[in-house]
Parts: structure tokens; C-alpha cells; sequence
């Protein structure tokens, strides 16, 4: 894996196939990304994001929910396993569990996420059929930094995608995700150099409130 000339380095949580990782991973390698992917943690054993990382050289590991009975005892845990590598940023990249507000109230400030709409509409699962059954001309995604509401937190960028007469879907998820793969590496870039950051719960962007999220339209 290249290594970092910046020195910031994020912490990766996934639960699954782990595709926004591979973005990240091929833009570390690209260099278009100068971050170091300091460790994946996995919430789930056999998610295909550990094989991602393990061939990319980065450090992955498991803190599997199942074996905890509570979310305060997963968490801890969890903690403990993302504070020993002293990440500057974690990452939320298809992690598929909530985390409670004393969790981000410890990370306050330093976590991101992506969400599959545009928020702040369609917050919560299912949103590509929701989009559908609305009737909505145009769909996408949010990265946003994580507070302690659901798919909460002062967004950074969005992806826009135009909803076609034909979609279902799985194809609106499809184009939806291609943009994913686009603005996450990008949203995670603006902030390891600095360009983004968050002030009292407000984005800034190259020294000026963010008053809407960056755009990016497909």
C-alpha cells in the first residue's frame, strides 16, 4: 500500500461487500488520495471488505456484533480497537450498525458517512425504492460528517444522479453507487488536506461556511 506523505489516516468500518473501500484504496494507489489506511474493522467476519484490505496490504480485523449482547459492550470494543491504531478520521463505508450518540460524542467531529440519498430527504434504509415510489426526477448520495441522529450531521458533498423512466431498483442502486465511488475518495481527500473542516457543528470550506454541500451531478 502507498504510504501517506501527510501523515492523516483514517480508520475504515465496513459490514459487507466493501466497494467504497476499494475507491478508497485505489485512489490511495493512485495517489490521488494521500491518506494512510490505517486499519479496516469489519463488524461481520466474512464481509468481502477484509479480503479487499488484506490484498491491499492494509490492516483488517473483526470486532464481530454477534458476539457482544449489547451495543454499549460492542461499542467499547470497538472503540478499543479503532483507538490502537490513532486514527485522525473513521470512516463509515457500509457499516451496517447505529452507533449510539455516546459513541460519536467520543469521536465527536471525526466521523464520515455516506449515505445512498440526498439528504437530509430520504434518511434510513430502502431509499432507492422510496425515491421511486415518490415520483422523484433526481436521486443520489451524502457524505456527511455523523452525529447523533440517523443519517444526521452537517453534510459535505452530495452526488446527483437523474432518476431514468425505465429505472428499478437495482439499476437506480447501481448508478447511484458509481457516484459513491466518486465523492467519497474526494470528500475524505478535502478534509485530509485540510480544505474541509467542521466548526460548531457548521462545514467549512476553504475558509468559508459551507452553506450548501459541494455538488457533483452525474
Amino acid at each position: 500500500m502507498t504510504k501517506s506523505r501527510s501523515g492523516f489516516s483514517a480508520a475504515v468500518l465496513i459490514s459487507g461487500n466493501g466497494s467504497n473501500l476499494q475507491a478508497f484504496i485505489d485512489a490511495v494507489t493512485a495517489r490521488e488520495l494521500d491518506i494512510e489506511l490505517a486499519v479496516v474493522i469489519s463488524n461481520k467476519a466474512n464481509a468481502y471488505g477484509l479480503s479487499r484490505a488484506n490484498k491491499a496490504g492494509v490492516a483488517a480485523m473483526t470486532v464481530p456484533s454477534i458476539d457482544y449482547q449489547n451495543r454499549a459492550d460492542f461499542e467499547v470494543a470497538l472503540a478499543r480497537a479503532v483507538d490502537s491504531y490513532e486514527p485522525d478520521i473513521i470512516v463509515l463505508a457500509g457499516f451496517m450498525r447505529i452507533l449510539t450518540p455516546s459513541f460519536v460524542s467520543r469521536y465527536a467531529g471525526r466521523i464520515i458517512n455516506i449515505h445512498p440519498s440526498l439528504l437530509p430527504k430520504y434518511p434510513g434504509l430502502h431509499t432507492h425504492q422510496r425515491v421511486l415510489d415518490a415520483g422523484e426526477r433526481w436521486h443520489g448520495c451524502t457524505v456527511h460528517y455523523v452525529s447523533g441522529e440517523l443519517d444526521g450531521g452537517p453534510a459535505i458533498i452530495q452526488g446527483r444522479v437523474p432518476v431514468l423512466d425505465h429505472d428499478d431498483e437495482d439499476q437506480l442502486a447501481a448508478r447511484v453507487l458509481e457516484v459513491e465511488h466518486r465523492i467519497f475518495p474526494r470528500a475524505l481527500a478535502l478534509i485530509a488536506n485540510g480544505r474541509i473542516r467542521l466548526e460548531d457543528a457548521e462545514v467549512w470550506y476553504d475558509g468559508q461556511k459551507l452553506l450548501e454541500p459541494i455538488q457533483l451531478t452525474s
